[in-house]
């Protein structure tokens, strides 16, 4: 497996929540299991991901830009976790800023399935592609 592919079935999953999260309502027990999965799950893989593969990308020329607007949005990411944190599920707005996340999480993992892994496909090799889905993986594993 690659770190394509690894990163790949995390995004898959993190689709998954967004989708159930959207059609959930009011303060329900339905809407905070899911909410804090899906929570979790963005970051752990957000830690996984910028160690594992934006990273090694960092350094190269081709790829910092794109490594660094990456890891920008990891954190407007996590600035709308923050407003969900701090907002009732009761509350109207709290499926709004639902909606904004699923809109922002869903840009991201284009912009990297679409953009970012093509590129970062020739700047690593093989064994490289093998190796940080190992550490990747093995970092979910360990934190989820």
């Amino acid at each position: 497996m690659t770190i394509f592919e690894s990163i790949r079935k995390d995004h898959d999953t993190q689709r998954h929540l967004l989708d159930r999260l959207v059609k959930t309502e009011g303060d329900s027990d339905q809407r905070d299991d899911i909410y804090k999965s899906l929570k979790n799950e963005l970051e752990i893989h957000a830690q996984a991901e910028e160690r594992h593969f934006y990273k090694p990308l960092i350094s190269n020329d081709m790829m910092q830009e794109k490594a660094r607007h990456g890891i920008a949005e990891h954190h407007e990411i996590d600035e709308l976790i923050n407003q969900l944190d701090e907002t009732d599920y009761s509350s109207s707005a709290w499926l709004k800023i639902a909606k904004d996340l699923k809109e922002k999480v869903e840009h991201h993992l284009e912009d990297e399935e679409h953009v970012f892994f093509q590129l970062a496909g020739k700047v690593f090799n093989e064994n490289e592609k093998e190796s940080l889905a190992k550490q990747y993986s093995d970092y979910m594993v360990n934190n989820l």
